[in-house]
């Protein structure tokens, strides 16, 4: 759930700013707005040195993998943080410098080769002397009836194409494409790259060197993130000529605590309830099987507006269950599963949170769980040859899963406008969403009429003219009744087709799911076509079925993020009208 907030305004003696801020930071209860843009010299130098350090953390962390274990050994004392990370700046820019240069200079070699080695200044000093040299290419079969003009030399042929050497005693023009002459020759451009190869071996071996101040650095980028975080805040105080001010957002059971440490430090403090216009943070508290989903929620940057409803809950269910209908075999689900163990065995320890293991548990047992229910392990026909029989057999039926598909969308987007209902009580306008899901569900009847070519029900008809009625209505009930009407037939114009293809887009989890088991089955009736007559066809079925499952192994969980999130972020959060408009909560602390 969403934590409700207060906003807090802190006044003290404007000399006391600084004491104040320290002991404000040590409650680490507000997140504070500034008052002021915070400005001046000592935060744009406090912003370059933070903008430095992070750079040389980044480049030492993207060196880890060339580490060796000598790298480890006694920590030498850091004299200069500013040098040393300066250093490593420019030898990374550098590096970056060497290596394209290196790759042109590459380009340029693999193109001269077909020409030979030649010095390009003695072929310019020969125009001097009025023997001029140029480099064409030239059709093979065009060659002979040059040489009767000019002395021509094949320098080598490639494509049909010969490298022509073309001298004469003035400047000519063929109607061939000239090459221009090289800056160096051949052999300079060699010795070029073998010294840039040795430099950039060197520059890096250097910054393996300085690994070993990694944790240094990361603290002093800790030191001056929280510094700057401090000089924005006394920055972007409210300020008079004897009181200062800050201003900000505290939960409201961290109240009562910041309001007796404002009375022990003697300062004046103003508490009040956020207005509509405000912008609230958002901080959000869930029980930690509802918080599994967090990670989803990082992982995309996304958070709901203070004012929003907090749908992790049932993000967290249908999120499980589109992914189980996307990934649709239990083989795979197994494989996530032993994967997800192994990494969470390996990896547990170092990892700040392990819900992000606990997530892909749940997901794996979904996916497991749907492949019983259809019979799917690793591609599905080999499996039901096997005598394997699937718990719920009509999952296997187009249409009965199609249908199933119209009916979790009008399921889903029914909990949205339910949950919106409910909070607009005892408003009339709660009806205008009841109207929504009658709308839905006669959507969803329509849906099985146009597409799965199944009867339409006598009252599904009357579904729609009801949902029609009650949003006409009451979208936006007052006393003006024309004006009323007028907007609810604004809404219902915009809104009656988006619910009809909101409720069918939902089958996108049937069509990504069947994709996944008609690859798999492909790759297995490959396989199995090869036969296992010798070594070598075993060998190339074993390497069919890997290559296969593997793909569809790699793409399952990006087709999750596509599909299965798009239908909880986009369809699901429009009709509950969550706008991830918000930003989370950040307590000014130590």
């Amino acid at each position: 759930m969403i934590v409700r907030m207060k906003k807090i305004t802190l006044l003290f003696y404007a000399q006391e700013l600084t004491q104040a801020l320290n002991v404000l930071r040590q409650t680490a209860a507000m997140h504070i707005e500034h008052l002021n843009p915070p400005q001046g010299k000592e935060l744009v130098d406090l912003h370059d040195e933070l903008n430095l350090v992070d750079s040389a953390v980044g480049i030492l962390n993207s060196s880890r993998g060339h580490l060796n274990v000598s790298y480890y050994e006694a920590l030498p004392v850091l004299k200069d943080w500013k040098v040393l990370a300066q250093h490593l700046v420019d030898a990374r820019n550098r590096i970056l410098q060497l290596e394209e240069y290196s790759h042109t200079l590459k380009k340029n070699i693999s193109e001269w080769e077909r020409w030979g080695d030649f010095e390009p200044k003695e072929v310019q000093d020969l125009a001097e002397k009025s023997i001029f040299v140029s480099l064409y290419e030239i059709p093979v079969k065009e060659t002979e009836k040059l040489r009767q003009k000019y002395l021509l030399k094949e320098i080598s042929v490639f494509s049909g194409i010969a490298n022509c050497l073309v001298i004469a005693r003035k400047k000519i023009e063929l109607d061939y494409k000239e090459v221009p002459l090289p800056k160096n020759s051949l052999s300079k451009m060699r010795q070029r790259l073998e010294e840039d190869v040795f430099v950039i071996k060197k520059l890096k071996s250097e910054i393996l060197d300085r690994y070993v101040y990694l944790e240094p650095l990361i603290k002093i980028r800790k030191d001056l993130s929280k510094g700057l975080e401090f000089l924005e805040a006394a920055k972007g105080s409210g300020q008079d000529s004897v009181i200062s001010y800050v201003h900000g957002y505290v939960p409201v059971d961290r109240v009562n605590s910041l309001s007796n440490t404002a009375k022990n430090s003697h300062w004046a403090i103003v508490v009040n309830d956020p207005a509509e216009e405000d912008n609230v943070p958002t901080l959000i508290r869930n029980p930690k099987w509802v918080s599994l989903i967090n990670p989803v929620f990082k992982l995309l940057e996304i958070v709901p507006g203070y004012h929003e409803l907090d749908i992790s809950l049932l993000f967290l269910i249908f999120f499980s269950l589109f992914f189980g209908i996307l990934i649709g075999d239990a083989g795979y689900g197994l494989i996530y599963l032993v994967l997800t163990f192994w990494l969470h065995k390996k990896f547990g320890k170092k990892h700040q949170s392990s819900k992000d293991f606990f997530l892909f548990y749940v997901l794996s047992f979904c996916a497991i769980i749907w492949g019983l229910l259809t019979g799917t392990f690793f591609g599905q026909e080999w499996f039901l040859k096997a005598g394997f029989k699937p718990l719920l057999p009509a999952l296997n039926n187009t249409k009965n899963i199609q249908a199933l598909c119209f009916f979790i969308g009008a399921l889903h987007l029914t909990l949205a406008h339910s949950w919106r209902a409910i909070l607009k009580l005892p408003s009339l306008a709660a009806l205008a969403d009841i109207g929504w899901v009658s709308v839905l569900w006669a959507a969803f009847f329509f849906a099985k009429l146009l597409i799965l070519s199944e009867g339409l029900p006598v009252y599904a008809t009357w579904l729609l003219f009801a949902g029609v009625i009650l949003v006409v209505l009451f979208t936006n009930p007052q006393k003006n009744i024309l004006k009323a009407i007028g907007e609810g037939l604004g809404t219902l114009a915009l809104g009656l087709m988006n619910n009809f293809t909101d409720v069918v887009s939902y089958v996108r989890l049937f069509a990504v799911g069947l994709a996944g088991v008609a690859i798999a089955d492909t790759f297995n009736n490959m396989a199995t076509g090869l036969g296992t007559s010798n070594i070598i066809s075993i060998i190339a079925a074993g390497f069919i079925i890997v290559a296969g499952h593997s793909l569809n192994l790699i793409l399952g969980p990006m087709s999750v993020l596509v599909h299965g999130v798009r239908l909880n972020v986009l369809e699901f959060s429009g009709h509950a009208s969550v706008t991830w408009s918000g930003f989370s909560y950040k307590p000014f602390k130590e």
